[in-house]
């Protein structure tokens, strides 16, 4: 684990220094507070802090507060989620000046001359509660992976992809881009289930995934709207662009076989089109309506392929 020590002195340093990499730590110094308070807003900033209190510039428990403001405010996004350890470092023993370091934000203290055992012990804590920390933010993001992700097969839920669309709704009448939208449905899927069992459907389902968000540009979102039919959010196309979109979605089905079972077989998929232009209310449902008959469309007219319907019927 990386651990910062601030410290004036150099010899005070390099005993810090040379006792902590013994340890195993590896060791960024800062000379002073500001070199230090500068080293913990970078994206990679240790966890663990060991500062002196009286140092030029900025002083331990100041550089203490403006940590702890710091996140608070949620000013550094990168540091936003994720706790800074700080062990303060001083030659004062007057209660009122160790209850000051406390309030300052610092976790623990420590008095010069420093026992070695004691400052082992000390960041021995430090280290627990950060790795302690790690796992409750991971914990947290698998829940919200769970709450907001399709469990089969990783792209957004129903919830989620329609809480997008909507949201680019908004955005795209702030900017006023076009937004297209897209629902696309799985041919045959039934027959698929039927002939090869639910474990292969499945199978299908996660590699339509897989293909469909590699043609994607990075910025479009695509969520299970139901059972094999899904629902597409392609920002800033007009009706043009969410048509090409959407057929270059349809090809990356089309020109490649899957193995079901090592059975090479072609699974094809229909698209329904719509373009939401600006002036258009930022109401999702019309949208999802049109495209939805769109699809039927496709279906009727043979299926592989992409009907796009306008929505200049949505007026303001």
């Amino acid at each position: 684990m990386r651990v910062l020590i601030a410290d004036d002195s150099i010899v005070s340093r390099h005993l810090l220094d040379a006792t902590l990499r013994k340890w195993g730590y590896e060791v960024v110094v800062a000379c002073d507070g500001v070199e230090a308070w500068n080293i913990l807003q970078s994206p990679d900033a240790p966890k663990l802090v060991i500062l002196d209190w009286v140092m030029p510039g900025l002083t331990g428990p100041e550089v203490c507060r403006l940590v702890r403001q710091q996140a608070k405010s949620g000013e550094n996004s990168a540091n936003k989620d994720s706790y800074t350890y700080i062990l303060l470092l001083t030659s004062k023993s007057l209660k009122e000046d160790l209850i000051e370091g406390m309030e300052s934000g610092a976790d623990d203290y420590i008095t010069k001359p420093f026992d070695q055992h004691e400052l082992k012990v000390r960041l021995r804590a430090g280290t627990r509660i950060i790795d302690l920390e790690r796992e409750l933010i991971f914990a947290r993001e698998e829940l919200r992976e769970q709450a907001t992700k399709d469990f089969l097969m990783r792209i957004w839920n129903r919830s989620s992809i329609l809480d997008i669309l909507q949201r680019e709704l908004i955005r795209g009448s702030r900017e006023k881009r076009a937004l297209g939208v897209v629902l696309a449905d799985l041919d045959h899927f039934k027959a698929i289930n039927d002939t090869f069992g639910h474990f292969a459907g499945d199978a299908v389902l996660r590699e339509y995934a897989r293909r469909m968000q590699n043609s994607m540009r990075p910025y479009d979102a695509i969520g299970r709207y139901g059972g094999e039919e899904f629902l597409i959010v392609l920002p800033g196309c007009d009706e043009a662009c969410t048509a090409g979109q959407a057929d270059r979605l349809r090809r990356a089905l089309d020109d490649t076989p899957m193995s079901i079972n090592d059975d090479e077989r072609m699974v094809t998929c229909s698209f329904g089109a719509t373009c939401w232009l600006p002036g258009m209310k930022t109401d999702p449902e019309p949208l999802i309506r049109i495209a939805d008959d769109a699809l039927y469309a496709a279906k009727n007219q043979g299926r592989n392929r992409v009907v796009l319907h306008s929505a200049n019927v949505i007026s303001k």
